[in-house]
């Protein structure tokens, strides 16, 4: 069986379940969510209490610049250690899971959790891997993201991986055969995260998918696809996580420099557990990711923008051929039409100038989902939000096999409450 998986860089793994706890409590959102809502942390601090709980081993990014970040860091992977020490997972061997996530507007999302080869992984623009970057990575959001995972023993994945199956042959087909697999969990999530079940593929689950996954990987059949001939197959696209999975290759490549090159394929972390999706589910929809400015005087950076590209101008609704950027601060709401010419999309034009403005004048950049939030946040004094248009997801795909990467931040799988929550987990050490 295990053959069929040879040649595909997304596998069945040794995947970790927590027992004897409650999943209610022990399941927590991705790190990545809410960073300029720490009232939303907290609930979820008071929620879980004393329970056993994935939020005793995840680093929210609200606390990434804590004073105590490297004392929690600590407390993560000592905290790791005494849950495998002390019986706190039990092991699922060569396991993959099929996970149905009702969201919190009742749609149901399809995925196939199991473990991604780091080494058919790349995030530079431009690569030809197997597995490819949606996102530019800022690089400068490594280095933190390291030094939590770099001793960490486990993982638990908020990753999610995409493919483009409009036939639903990969995870689809798992829907009608959860009576012949052995049923995992199926709890509710806490802040409007809906409802999860999951189920253990068995060994004629497992072939199909593998058999499914090698159609797709098909050059002739990708060539035809994307009117790409001559190029590398593409065969997923990280739709959430780029940071995490970016940071999972970095630790992998730090552990390589330590061992005999012979033993490189034996790793543990040469591989990282996430979810695949099925960029045709009905329920995935790509939101857009606002923008806003912290500590900023939003009428001179209004000014900035416009002169920052020629024939741009600001009015109270788009006019004319161009990029729309809508705006909204205490003092005034509209619209800057940037030239077409200056990007492919309104989100690159305007991270473009943020990075330079910020540079040079200070103030913090932050990635809002959903408009409310923003529109919040706008309303106090030295605050400006930007709002940007969804992307077609239809578009994705081929934009990063012809294109490369998109602009980061270019768009969101759903709302917050809509990400991964940490559930299974794996040792990477």
């Amino acid at each position: 069986m295990a053959n069929t998986f040879d040649n595909l860089p997304f596998k069945p793994a040794d995947i970790l379940l927590p027992q004897g706890c409650d999943y209610d409590k022990w399941s927590v959102v991705a790190c990545d969510q809410y960073t300029s809502q720490p009232e939303y942390w907290q609930r979820v601090e008071e929620r879980v209490g004393r329970a056993p709980s994935a939020l005793r081993l995840i680093l929210p990014e609200s606390s990434l610049d804590g004073p105590q970040v490297e004392m929690d860091i600590m407390d993560i992977n000592a905290t790791m250690a005494r849950y495998v020490r002390e019986g706190q997972f039990k092991t699922l061997p060569g396991a993959m899971i099929y996970v149905e996530r009702t969201l919190f507007d009742g749609r149901i999302r399809r995925g196939l959790v199991g473990m991604a080869d780091l080494t058919a992984y790349d995030y530079e623009p431009g690569s030809d891997a197997l597995i490819r970057a949606t996102e530019g990575v800022v690089m400068s959001r490594i280095p933190p993201r390291v030094a939590v995972r770099k001793n960490a023993p486990i993982e638990l994945p908020h990753a999610m991986l995409l493919t483009d199956d409009p036939g639903r042959t990969v995870i689809e087909p798992l829907a009608a055969q959860t009576g012949e697999m052995e049923p995992l969990y199926d709890f509710d999530l806490m802040e409007q995260g809906g409802h999860i079940r999951g189920w253990r593929l068995g060994e004629a689950q497992l072939s199909q998918v593998a058999v499914a996954l090698s159609v797709l990987a098909d050059p002739a059949a990708f060539h035809a696809k994307y009117g790409a001939d001559g190029q590398p197959v593409m065969l997923f696209a990280v739709g959430d996580g780029n940071h995490s999975l970016a940071t999972a290759k970095e630790c992998y490549e730090r552990q390589k420099r330590l061992v005999p090159s012979e033993k490189w394929d034996t790793i543990p972390a040469r591989f990282a557990l996430c979810e695949l999706v099925n960029l045709h589910d009905d329920s995935l929809e790509f939101e857009p990711i606002h923008r806003v400015v912290f500590n900023t005087d939003p009428q001179a950076l209004l000014d900035a923008l416009v002169r920052a590209y020629h024939g741009a101008h600001r009015g109270r609704k788009a006019e004319g051929d161009g990029l729309p950027v809508r705006y909204l601060c205490a003092g005034s709401e509209g619209v800057v039409t940037i030239p077409a010419c200056a990007a492919r999309l309104p989100v690159g034009a305007l991270q473009s100038f943020l990075d330079d403005y910020l540079m040079e004048h200070g103030g913090r950049v932050d990635y809002i989902h959903g408009e409310g939030v923003a529109r919040e946040f706008a309303a106090r004094s030295g605050n400006i939000a930007f709002f940007l248009p969804p992307m077609d997801k239809g578009a994705l795909f081929p934009t990063v096999v012809h294109d490369g990467v998109l602009p980061r931040k270019t768009f969101s799988m759903g709302e917050a409450h809509d990400k991964r929550f940490y559930l299974e987990a794996r040792k990477i050490r």
